[in-house]
């Protein structure tokens, strides 16, 4: 499925609609370059879930804990370096411990990321506009997705 956002607000609009539909052992898994906008769609995500907190990119702390009714793990691991971090970080364990896990920078370590998730890949085609690539890996998140198409439909 693609996406074409051509400003900011919708962008995050998607993350919302995105937010309103994730259950407990969702995982999302965001690739874009820097400035892509994950941050915002993660923003919007938030929106959806009904979190009131401030969403930010955990760049400098790897992983950001968001309690909501399902409890967010927000990880960044654009600074991580090796596989070993991850288990460090206690990446498998937050990735399976029933809430919503979203992960920035997942190609990094494309053979530790769980066996289902929903892929979102963000592409900067302007200075506002973004293409939205959406696809899954794995059958647990293939509902997620034709729920998530059918409301952006």
């Amino acid at each position: 499925m693609e996406i074409v956002s051509t400003a900011p607000e919708q962008s995050f609009s998607f993350g919302r609609q995105l937010g309103q539909l994730l259950q407990e052992g969702s995982v999302i898994c965001l690739i874009g370059n820097l400035g892509a906008g994950k941050t915002l769609l993660v923003q919007g995500i938030a929106q959806g879930l009904g979190l009131n907190e401030e969403i930010t990119s955990p760049t400098f702390t790897v992983m950001n804990v968001y309690e909501g009714t399902i409890p967010v793990y927000h990880f960044d691991l654009y600074r991580l370096e090796s596989p070993e971090q991850l288990v460090d970080i206690g990446f498998d364990e937050y990735t399976n411990a029933g809430g919503i896990a979203i992960i920035e920078w997942p190609d990094k370590f494309p053979g530790f990321m769980p066996d289902s998730y929903l892929r979102i890949e963000l592409i900067k085609t302007g200075d506002n506009d973004r293409l939205i690539k959406v696809s899954h890996q794995g059958a647990h998140h293939h509902l997620l997705y034709e729920e998530l198409k059918q409301a952006c439909s």
